[in-house]
């Protein structure tokens, strides 16, 4: 297990403080109104939210059921 997965359940997105799941070289945010993505360079995650990349709805709920995260009645 990696510094980053440990450490995973005490991040927050940046501008919804919703907790982030980890997806492939990203963290996601599991706020629906946002789907924001940070992406993680050389093992450190980019927490900008300036770059982070808004991920489409279908995208979103895919990673979000990947994780075993709730999505009903989200935006």
């Amino acid at each position: 297990m990696s510094s980053l997965e440990r450490t995973l359940p005490l991040l927050r997105c940046p501008q919804t403080h919703a907790p982030l799941v980890f997806e492939g070289d990203a963290l996601v945010s599991t706020d629906p109104a946002t789907r924001l993505k940070y992406m993680i360079k050389d093992d450190i995650p980019i927490m900008i939210i300036d770059e982070a990349l808004t991920l489409s709805e279908e995208e979103w709920h895919t990673v979000m059921k990947k994780h075993g995260q709730t999505t009903e009645g989200s935006v």
